[in-house]
């Protein structure tokens, strides 16, 4: 009998060459660290601080939609603050949770990460493309779909096909990454959880829970955001429903900008496999090569990104609870910079949004 599997791409190898004890030191130098301090890995008071104040902004803010005090101008107002909330929380909370970071109870980390969930992106499907896929495969073209945004639409590496459209991508770019939280939460979710592979990634087993969790979780999702709203609004029907795109072009904005901003930036590689889909480098550098810091000074940008203007020490320690990364990163940069290893950052988040905007022109102009 033939086998009609769709067989998928094999998975890239990560053969060194040479630093091969970098992250064996490295993180032998992080767990030094906890020891020394005598604390825990995982979240702490200041963690549970900003867990209760973005739930409780999130909760707060839509609350004040619904119970209509307000002119539609506030209400607009609150809609794009709830949207930035949402975007917070999922930074904050839910994103350690799905990690396995945030608690070192597996319970804590599985309630908590159903945030996600109610915030309208699934985090069964978030924990396979982020975790599994982008965490490993970062910036290789064909493994680490992130860069791949919106293909045929926006260039974000060097590998993918250029269109004309594209040298104009600087300046509509940022709003793809708006369109986004919209085209999660109506459909990448859905195309996503059916489709056979995810990079090399064989997505064709889930459990029989999680096909039920998606579609149970997307119901409750549009009913506590549209169809509630549309019920207890007294405001025209299209008027209510602009609310709701305005804060999720909010939320999809402040989400993709983030993200975009640790990698595809200048100094950051995208490299391509060998012909025997090798990389050759350590996995950890390979990191360090991929992935850039932002605004790692700036306490404000911290506490609002949950650490992800921290994107180095995520992507080497994403076990690790996003509340350590400011103090860790001095002891990564220094071993770094041991090893002769560039440390990518950009010093401020102004400097890191424009050094995007020079990639998005950069890869919006015709390859020679």
């Amino acid at each position: 009998m033939t086998n009609t599997h769709h067989p998928i791409k094999l998975p890239v190898k990560f053969v060194p060459k040479d630093k091969k004890d970098f992250f064996i030191v490295l993180t032998q130098r992080i767990n030094a660290y906890f020891k020394e301090k005598e604390i825990s890995k995982f979240a702490n008071g200041t963690m549970v601080f900003k867990t209760i104040f973005f739930m409780v902004g999130v909760f707060t803010l839509y609350g004040l939609i619904i119970s209509q005090l307000f002119n539609p101008l506030v209400m607009l107002a609150l809609a794009i603050l709830l949207g930035s909330f949402k975007a917070f929380l999922a930074f904050n909370v839910g994103h350690d949770a799905i990690h396995g970071s945030y608690s070192e109870s597996k319970l804590t980390n599985q309630i908590l990460s159903k945030t996600f969930d109610f915030l309208g992106a699934n985090s069964y499907m978030w924990s396979i493309t982020h975790n599994k896929v982008h965490h490993t495969y970062t910036n290789i073209p064909g493994h680490d779909e992130d860069i791949d945004l919106a293909p045929g639409i926006i260039r974000l590496c060097p590998d993918e096909p250029w269109k004309p459209m594209m040298k104009y991508q600087k300046y509509y770019a940022f709003l793809l990454y708006g369109l986004a939280g919209l085209f999660r939460i109506f459909k990448q979710d859905y195309y996503k959880f059916f489709k056979k592979e995810i990079g090399s990634f064989d997505n064709t087993n889930h459990p029989k829970i999680e096909y039920f969790n998606l579609f149970f979780y997307k119901l409750v999702y549009y009913s506590i955001f549209i169809f509630a709203p549309l019920y207890f609004i007294d405001l025209p029907i299209i008027t209510t429903l602009l609310g709701f795109i305005i804060m999720m072009l909010t939320e999809g904005f402040v989400l993709g900008l983030v993200f975009q901003l640790a990698h595809v930036v200048e100094d950051v590689d995208f490299p391509e496999p060998t012909s025997e889909n090798h990389i050759e480098e350590v996995w950890a550098i390979h990191q360090l090569q991929t992935t850039a810091n932002f605004a790692r000074k700036n306490w404000l940008a911290t506490f609002l990104c949950g650490g992800l203007n921290y994107q180095v020490e995520h992507h080497l320690f994403p076990n690790i609870c996003h509340i350590h990364y400011p103090a860790m990163s001095h002891i990564v940069k220094s071993t770094a910079e041991e090893y002769d290893i560039i440390y990518n950052e950009n010093e401020t988040f102004f400097s890191a949004l424009q050094s995007h905007f020079n990639m998005l022109t950069k890869f919006g102009k015709q390859p020679n």
